[in-house]
C-alpha cells in the first residue's frame, strides 16, 4: 500500500481588501500554522495604509501568507514571503502564481538564515512565528545587526497574551498596541537617529 504524504487543505484565508479582495486561499492543516484572523488584519493594515504604497515588505515566518499577501492586495511593491515549512512555502507559491502575484517572492528557509544572507532593507517587517519557538527578541536582534530595516521602518510584531513583551532593540518605539482574544499585536517604528 502506497502512503500519501500530501497534506490536506482544512481551512481557507480570505484576502480583505486591495486588489484580490474576497479571494479565498486554502489553508493546510499543519502544526503551528495559524492564519492571522481577519479582525486583527483589518485593524493592523489600517494601521499601515498611509505607508504601504511602494513598500518593500518582508513576512518573516510567512506560514499561510495572511500578512504578506495582504500587504500584496493593497499596493506594497515588493513582498518577500520567508518559511522554513516546505509545505506551507509550496503552497504560498501556488497562492503567488494563483494571483499573478508577480511581487511576491518565496523563500523556503529559516527566517534567520534569510536574514543573514539578506543585502536589502525593508520599510515593513511582518514578525509573527510560532508561539512555542520564543523567536521574537533574537529575529528583532538579527534584523538590527544586518541593518535589514530602512529608515523608520515599521515592525508588526504578534505575540500570546500570556506571555511578556519580547525584549526588543532600544530604537524600535511602539506605536500602535492591541489585544484580541489569546493576542497581542503591536506596531514599532525604527527610529533612527538623525
Amino acid at each position: 500500500m502506497i502512503k500519501d504524504n500530501r497534506v490536506k487543505a482544512t481551512g481557507s484565508l480570505r484576502i480583505i481588501a486591495g486588489q484580490w479582495r474576497g479571494r479565498k486561499l486554502a489553508v493546510l492543516d499543519l502544526a503551528g500554522l495559524r492564519p492571522t484572523s481577519d479582525r486583527i488584519r483589518e485593524t493592523v493594515f489600517n494601521w499601515l495604509r498611509p505607508y504601504l504604497g511602494a513598500a518593500n515588505c518582508l513576512d518573516l515566518y510567512a506560514g499561510t501568507g495572511a500578512l504578506g499577501l495582504e500587504a500584496a492586495s493593497r499596493g506594497a511593491e515588493k513582498v518577500t514571503l520567508v518559511e522554513l515549512n516546505a509545505k506551507a512555502a509550496t503552497q504560498l507559491q501556488s497562492h503567488c502564481q494563483t494571483l499573478s502575484a508577480t511581487q511576491c517572492q518565496v523563500h523556503t528557509q529559516a527566517a534567520s538564515d534569510f536574514l543573514e544572507q539578506n543585502q536589502q532593507q525593508y520599510d515593513i517587517v511582518f514578525i509573527d512565528p510560532p508561539y512555542q519557538g520564543n523567536y521574537w527578541s533574537d529575529i528583532a536582534q538579527q534584523l538590527m545587526t544586518n541593518n535589514s530595516l530602512a529608515e523608520n521602518a515599521l515592525i508588526y510584531l504578534e505575540y500570546p497574551k500570556q506571555v511578556a513583551m519580547p525584549i526588543l532593540p532600544t530604537q524600535w518605539q511602539l506605536i500602535k498596541e492591541k489585544k484580541a482574544g489569546a493576542v497581542n499585536y503591536c506596531l514599532f517604528q525604527n527610529i533612527t537617529s538623525q
